[in-house]
């Protein structure tokens, strides 16, 4: 099938909806009638808006897990499970039960499916990475496997995948920011390996939507420094045709550092060249009690992270080329928040609680979903 086809004030959430009824994906949204009517999925399909979350497939075998999943969220993005030291652990020998699984899955329940992700420096197969630091994989074969992988990880799932990340955090933190020449792919095959991720997916899928993803580049670093970066890199590209369709900042926010109030001019730069925007891995973070009950050590940070997450879905709202919002993990429990931040540790950054019970953060979404949807009530002398 093919599916290529700011912050605001919640008074002028209405307003800005208009702006962001984009033409949806043509697959059949029947599934968004079935779904509980105040359910994140089912307002904002009213906007042609896809609100997704990233899932690990096998917990979809937990019932109350797999329900917030096929009612709240009409897009999913699998965790792990095209990554591709899951899809090929052993050379030669693919293992696509997990992506398979969720493709399956959403098109059961009539979700669309972003693929994440084809060219990362992270979370490679200890094969790959052994022969390139043992000499028995040089940089020619070293291209030759890439172009392999990406080609043959794209055909397997051609007509299933909406969106692909196909390259991910390849700039640099600070001012100025660069493509990082530290990079493991860019240092044995240089910057250009970007462009030609893109050209092989392509190639490989015409119709899937092809997007650069990373964080920080929406004004979260404060200076916009790497927002810049992007930007200027993102219309190098597109003057040499290399076929990039959008751009994904993935989200991740720290109610420490308070909201990047350039996140909506940001992705409206971005839109103002042609392409499609996403929020791709949306997670608000703070510092918690313990990685089990992640209670948050500060009462106020219970009114920050809902705050932060619906400025980052009004900024999207604001701009009709934001195409899909993602939240980074179904709750708590599952969530890689407390894992990575651990001194000091940080969690609470879902929408829902390690009892998978919906949080203010998933009201506040909710709340500006409607109010996108329907506007609000005219008022009565």
């Amino acid at each position: 099938m093919n599916l290529r086809r700011l912050v605001v004030g919640a008074a002028a959430v209405a307003m800005l909806a208009a702006n962001a009824a984009v033409a949806a994906p043509h697959t059949a949204q029947s599934r968004d009638s079935q779904a509980p009517p105040d359910s994140l999925r089912a307002l904002a399909s009213r906007i042609g808006l896809r609100v997704g979350v990233a899932v690990g497939p096998f917990a979809l075998d937990t019932p109350a897990y797999r329900r917030v999943v096929r009612d709240q969220y009409s897009s999913v993005t699998p965790e792990n499970e095209m990554k591709w030291e899951v899809v090929e652990p052993t050379r030669g020998t693919y293992d696509w039960s997990g992506g398979d699984r969720l493709v399956r899955f959403a098109r059961r329940h009539g979700q669309l499916v972003r693929g994440h992700v084809l060219l990362w420096h992270n979370q490679l197969p200890g094969w790959l990475t052994a022969g390139v630091n043992d000499g028995s994989i040089d940089n020619t074969e070293l291209r030759r496997i890439l172009r392999r992988h990406i080609t043959d990880e794209v055909s397997h799932f051609r007509g299933e995948i909406w969106q692909w990340d196909v390259a991910n955090e390849f700039f640099t933190d600070g001012n100025p920011s660069t493509i990082n020449p530290n990079d493991f792919w860019v240092s044995h095959l240089g910057p250009g390996v970007i462009a030609d991720a893109f050209r092989w997916a392509h190639a490989a899928d015409p119709d899937a939507l092809l997007f650069y993803n990373d964080y920080n580049i929406m004004g979260e670093d404060g200076s916009n420094a790497k927002s810049d970066a992007v930007y200027a890199w993102v219309q190098q590209m597109l003057a040499q045709r290399v076929p990039i369709d959008g751009v994904g900042d993935q989200g991740h926010l720290d109610t420490q550092y308070g909201f990047p109030t350039q996140m909506r001019q940001d992705l409206q730069r971005f839109a103002d060249l042609g392409l499609r925007v996403a929020i791709t891995e949306a997670d608000v973070r703070t510092f918690v009690n313990n990685a089990t009950e992640q209670v948050p050590t500060d009462h106020l940070a219970t009114l920050a992270q809902p705050y932060e997450f619906s400025q980052m879905l009004k900024a999207c709202l604001a701009v009709r080329q934001c195409i899909s919002f993602t939240v980074w993990g179904v709750s708590d429990a599952v969530s890689w928040i407390p894992g990575w931040f651990t001194n000091p540790l940080e969690g609470y950054a879902t929408l829902y609680d390690v009892n998978l019970q919906p949080k203010p953060a998933y009201t506040a979404l909710q709340q500006d979903l409607t109010l996108a949807a329907y506007g609000a009530p005219r008022r009565v002398r």
